[in-house]
């Protein structure tokens, strides 16, 4: 077939004809397969009582007409998708990728804005009855061309499933169906879950959807560690794990340690992705393979071989200066030789003396909320697994978590803890503290129902005194309720440190 006919080249330059009704335009053009817009309510006319008056005669024809345009659009598009595209019928150009050829027609590739500077410009192809696609992108295969091409021919969005979505959205961003592209968009937001959120991820960040890569890496924020799942672990990669493990906002439940035994989790994983099993058998699993390593390597810290050297950015930015007071106080330095002791000692010797100064009540505490405080901030997390009253310190070891947490229906109570010193000298201490406190609810598919956060303060405590840094009188809760802390004890602006 010779070169691309005048009436199909000009669609995009022509003008409306002003004289005739859409429906009435007689083949198919640019202009009678345009996005129709959708008849809102008040296209339809309210009832009367008298349906017989005279008044009523134009009222019952306008609907009437009304009826039959929206019903011949219908049939319209259903003919177009039908026959036109499953069928191929009247076809004037093939596309084949994939190993697979369709039969589709120049005057709806002109929805794509891929095809329609092709058709319309001096490229080799728009000269062709057949063109070649050659697809690099892995994420490309022939069912997602096909759901794109297929959507040029309806008027409405066709059925997409939530897993096929990144596919479908690599397609569309090809081919410049911007359509197709908000579709995905859409589809994305509402069904974000443990099956989809990492794919999500990735593509939100391939295709520049900003805002989905946001709701995305919030979602991990939040679930991570509260509803972990192997498949879950395995679709994260590592530089979307060092985000997160980085990250100020994790919803860490129990202490910072536990940040360490997930990475651990997640590391086996990653050189593993074969294993299957539950979340119970992980760890133990994870345990005797990391043992097996060091049988080999001489108790040498497997983060030093040559495998597990690509892991070291994702752990030596986990909050070292934090994990290395529990591994400590529980002796698991002497059992886990995963981190290097070479990392843990400066940060182990500079946490040690701060904890010991606050502790003996040598230091304030900090005074000023600044840059550095997201990455010093110590991140710990607790389940109240039904409405009653909760009491507990984080951090239970020798060197002592300075304040007890108070839950009730009312709200989230600090009281600061007795420790033994000279009486007069507790007496007189005040002790400042920069937390943050987050309420969150999920229901049964793992979306949050309910966030509440005091944001970053200072509160100045007296010996012995408790404050109400939390008030719920006003609020409808749910259980289990998940309740997360961020905390700073020593002060930032001290030189000794930093």
């Amino acid at each position: 077939m010779g070169p691309v006919t005048s009436r199909i080249l000009s669609c995009r330059d022509s003008s409306p004809v002003q004289s005739q009704p859409e429906e009435a335009i007689a083949g198919p053009s640019c202009l009678s397969w345009s996005r129709k817009r959708k008849l809102s309510r008040s296209d339809d006319l309210a009832p009367s009582s008298d349906i017989h008056g005279p008044q009523n005669q134009g009222m019952n024809l306008y609907k009437v007409l009304n009826y039959i345009y929206r019903k011949r659009a219908r049939i319209s598009s259903n003919y177009a998708y039908e026959n036109l595209f499953l069928n191929g019928n009247d076809s004037d150009i093939k596309i084949r990728a994939c190993g697979r050829t369709w039969c589709l027609h120049k005057v709806f590739l002109c929805h794509s804005g891929y095809f329609s500077n092709v058709l319309k410009g001096t490229w080799r192809e728009s000269h062709n009855d057949v063109i070649k696609l050659v697809i690099k992108n892995e994420d490309i295969d022939a069912r997602s061309l096909h759901f794109v091409f297929g959507s040029l021919y309806a008027d409405e969005d066709l059925s997409l499933k939530p897993l096929e979505v990144p596919q479908v959205l690599a397609a569309a961003c090809l081919l410049q169906v911007d359509r197709v592209i908000r579709q995905c968009e859409e589809t994305m937001k509402r069904n974000i879950n443990r099956n989809t959120v990492c794919s999500y991820y990735l593509a939100a960040e391939t295709y520049r959807l900003k805002a989905i890569k946001t709701s995305c890496f919030k979602w991990l924020l939040y679930n991570l560690m509260v509803h972990p799942s192997v498949e879950l672990y395995k679709g994260i990669d590592m530089k979307l794990m060092y985000l997160l493990g980085s990250s100020s906002d994790l919803i860490v439940l129990q202490m910072e340690i536990d940040v360490y035994t997930t990475l651990k989790q997640w590391m086996f994983l990653y050189l593993n992705p074969r294993w299957n099993g539950t979340m119970n058998q992980l760890l133990d699993h994870t345990n005797n393979w990391l043992s097996t390593y060091m049988e080999y390597i001489d108790d040498i810290s497997f983060l030093e071989t040559e495998e597990g050297l690509i892991f070291q950015p994702v752990f030596k930015k986990l909050r070292l200066q934090h994990i290395t007071c529990d591994l400590a106080s529980t002796n698991i330095l002497e059992q886990d030789r995963l981190i290097p002791l070479e990392w843990l000692l400066p940060m182990f010797k500079q946490q040690w003396v701060s904890l010991l100064q606050a502790q003996e009540h040598r230091t304030i505490g900090p005074q000023v909320i600044n840059e550095e405080l997201e990455e010093c901030t110590m991140r710990c997390g607790k389940m109240i697994p039904k409405d009653s009253k909760y009491t507990w310190s984080w951090l239970p070891s020798r060197l002592g978590f300075p304040l007890r947490v108070t839950f009730s229906r009312q709200g989230v109570i600090f009281r600061q803890r007795h420790q033994e010193c000279d009486g007069s000298a507790c007496e007189n201490h005040i002790r400042n503290v920069v937390f943050r406190i987050t309420l969150v609810c999920f229901d049964s598919n793992e979306k949050v129902t309910f966030s509440k956060t005091t944001g970053y303060k200072i509160l100045t405590f007296e010996y012995k005194e408790e404050q109400v840094v939390m008030n719920l009188d006003d609020e409808v809760l749910t259980f289990p309720l998940y309740i997360f802390g961020n905390f700073l004890f020593v002060n930032l602006e001290n030189e000794e440190n930093k």
